[in-house]
């Protein structure tokens, strides 16, 4: 008798794209894009160094989006409120849901987002690299035509954008 199986997948973190998606040197690493792993979840590994901005305030229409945080400290805002994660601590954040989130002083925060399903977010932050090795920084008019592209709808006007966590 056989036993047919689907094969499994492996990505050595050698193997890995990490893009640099800002001037202060924030990155993401494409650990599985939703691509490679059969479209069911998308999964990077992201860090920023502290007090530092990371997404302003928007929500996607096709996809959920959790942060787990392995190290530092992550404010994240959903809502219009914000709190901050700590190592082990998960956020999640459904379908169009608004969220934003960035560093404090104090810490810098290594993270992993989990998009569900398996958006091609990888797109967006090769897009956030190009802007970031731009001689001239791009509009933000220009930053939020290229997020709709990508499913996400940047809220520059949320209240959220304006009241960090103090």
């Amino acid at each position: 008798m056989s036993f047919p199986e689907p094969g499994a997948v492996w990505r050595p973190a050698t193997t890995t794209e990490r893009a640099v998606t800002s001037p202060t040197g924030s990155w993401t690493r494409f650990a599985a894009p939703g691509a490679e792993v059969g479209g069911g979840f998308g999964l990077f590994e992201s860090w920023i160094p502290a007090d530092s901005p990371g997404a302003l305030p928007h929500l996607h229409t096709g996809f959920t989006e959790s942060f787990y945080v392995l190290d530092g400290a992550l404010r994240v805002m959903t809502g219009g409120t914000w709190t901050e994660a700590g190592p082990g601590d998960l956020v999640h954040v459904p379908h169009r849901g608004v969220h934003a989130f960035r560093t404090g002083p104090d810490s810098d925060a290594r993270f992993l987002i989990l998009f569900v399903p398996g958006a091609p977010r990888e797109r967006y932050f090769r897009g956030l690299a190009e802007f970031a090795a731009r001689a001239t920084p791009p509009s933000a008019e220009e930053v939020d035509a290229f997020a709709l592209t990508c499913d996400q709808v940047n809220l520059r006007d949320h209240p959220g954008f304006t009241t960090p966590l103090s």
